[in-house]
């Protein structure tokens, strides 16, 4: 197969943060999808309906002339969170999910979730009128090994909260572990998870072996060879628990290239062409579009996008800037490491 037609994608974790980065970086992501989950970690957060509000309205602003793209909302939920101004965001349209961040567990991150028991009122409101929680899935105590904060938070925080709020719907955010793929396989559908490009591509070997990359630094970090193929499986196969959310990250080089970076790859950019040459690969391509276009819409209970995207494959390897240029410095985009013959051709 040279050619795939998938209806246009949506990306269901996306970082856009604001002013000048805002600017420089959105072009990338409205090029290719029609819809994309907005994460709401700026300084201060996005917490109440309000500053959703503005926020979208400083997206939209931003966005090139011509493009055809819809910003879907989320709130931060602190332990401060309002039960009743979340309903109200919700019920307006503007809100399609809300945030969990353990605190401390990554970028801007400070004021999230210490005591689970003070947003008990919250999750079950939220369980009550049918709107997803999207949790960040790693614990943050210092005893437990980064590379096991995922599995740790699935039996110690994750299932116990959904046995505690009955109904609520959540995504388990950019999944890297066979733990968290058969955790949430044997789920009903109630639960969802996003997997991201860059996790499908590089094992922790890629960060590490032949000096650091700090290009391929992300959080949750990129773990074990066997847990990559785990998440390659669960993408390909169809499977309507799991769909795209690329938690493509900007950040300007000088904030990566440090003694202490941050954690994040950018992907917006050539995720769709990497996409096909990773289900190419496993034969899987006539699965691209239940991944990337519908098996998302399908959990946040809306359409499928009319609109259509082509993909080609030709002899010619593709090409992308190896930077984008924004007023906040120059962005890195995400290096698979090897040729990619897939082209997105509209």
């Amino acid at each position: 197969m040279t050619q795939i037609t998938v209806p246009r994608p949506d990306d269901w974790h996306l970082h856009l943060r604001d002013g000048a980065m805002l600017q420089g970086i959105v072009p990338e992501t409205t090029r290719h999808f029609a819809r994309a989950i907005i994460m709401p970690n700026l300084v201060p957060p996005v917490v109440t309906g309000a500053e959703a509000a503005a926020y979208r309205d400083r997206i939209l602003a931003a966005l090139p002339e011509g493009a055809d793209f819809t910003p879907l909302m989320t709130l931060y939920l602190t332990e401060e969170t309002d039960p009743a101004d979340v309903a109200a965001a919700h019920a307006s349209g503007l809100v399609k999910a809300v945030k969990l961040y353990p605190a401390g567990a990554t970028t801007n991150s400070a004021s999230g979730v210490r005591d689970f028991a003070r947003v008990a009122g919250v999750l079950e409101k939220m369980a009550e009128i049918g709107l997803p929680l999207c949790v960040h899935g790693e614990v943050t105590d210092p005893a437990v090994d980064i590379f096991d904060r995922e599995a740790v938070f699935i039996d110690t925080v994750l299932d116990p909260l959904r046995r505690r709020t009955p109904g609520l719907r959540v995504v388990m955010e950019h999944v890297t572990t066979k733990n968290g793929v058969d955790y949430v396989a044997a789920q009903g559908d109630d639960m969802g998870a996003t997997i991201t490009t860059h996790h499908l591509i590089i094992n922790r070997n890629h960060i590490l072996v032949g000096g650091i990359k700090p290009h391929y630094y992300c959080l949750p970090v990129a773990k074990r060879e066997e847990h990559r193929l785990a998440l390659v499986a669960a993408a390909t196969s169809g499977d309507g628990h799991f769909f795209l959310g690329t938690d493509s990250a900007p950040h300007a080089d000088p904030a990566k290239e440090c003694a202490c970076g941050c954690a994040g790859c950018f992907t917006a950019t050539n995720t769709m062409a990497l996409l096909a040459h990773v289900f190419e690969r496993e034969g899987k391509l006539e699965n691209l579009a239940k991944f990337a276009s519908e098996n998302g819409p399908a959990f946040y209970r809306l359409p499928v996008n009319a609109g259509t995207l082509v993909l080609e494959k030709t002899d010619t390897p593709a090409e992308w800037p190896a930077k984008i240029v924004t007023g906040a410095g120059p962005v890195t985009v995400f290096d698979p490491g090897f040729p990619v013959y897939w082209h997105v051709k509209g």
